[in-house]
């Protein structure tokens, strides 16, 4: 089975990506892989407060993954997979993508700002030619009627 992998993160550009992951999965017959990375610089502290700070952070995750997964059950009939890493988050994207075999379309929101389309789109971008599935860049200004007549 093909999987879209979309990146959840705090931007909200992120809701474009995981709708259009969702609706493409529906129409395709294919699978939703969400990836969440948690940043090293997140645990630079004592171990026990490190320690609790990354269970703390996986939570959040979680708590937010179960939203998206939810609407993708009862919306689109889509059971996704949820995959937490720690480490640079464009090192991990691309760890994910060469690890597993089933991942066939990577996805990312574009932020609509005139600042760039975020620190991620940028990075990444600039692997495309290297990567060994193809990479979808949802604009984050997207309507849901304009993502559902795209997909």
């Amino acid at each position: 089975m093909r999987k879209f992998l979309v990146v959840l993160d705090d931007s909200r550009e992120c809701l474009n990506a995981m709708r259009f992951a969702s609706l493409r999965a529906e129409h395709t017959g294919g699978g939703v892989e969400v990836l969440s990375v948690i940043p090293p610089d997140e645990f630079n502290h004592w171990i026990g407060v490190g320690d609790i700070m990354r269970e703390e952070a996986r939570d959040r995750i979680v708590a937010h993954f179960e939203v998206f997964a939810k609407w993708m059950r009862d919306k689109h009939g889509l059971e996704p997979h949820l995959v937490i890493r720690e480490g640079e988050p464009v090192d991990e994207i691309l760890a994910q993508v060469r690890e597993d075999p089933e991942i066939g379309v990577l996805v990312l929101g574009a932020a609509p700002d005139k600042k760039g389309p975020g620190p991620l789109v940028t990075q990444l971008t600039k692997s495309a030619g290297t990567l060994p599935v193809p990479m979808t860049i949802v604009p984050g200004d997207l309507s849901k009627e304009q993502l559902e007549q795209i997909a």
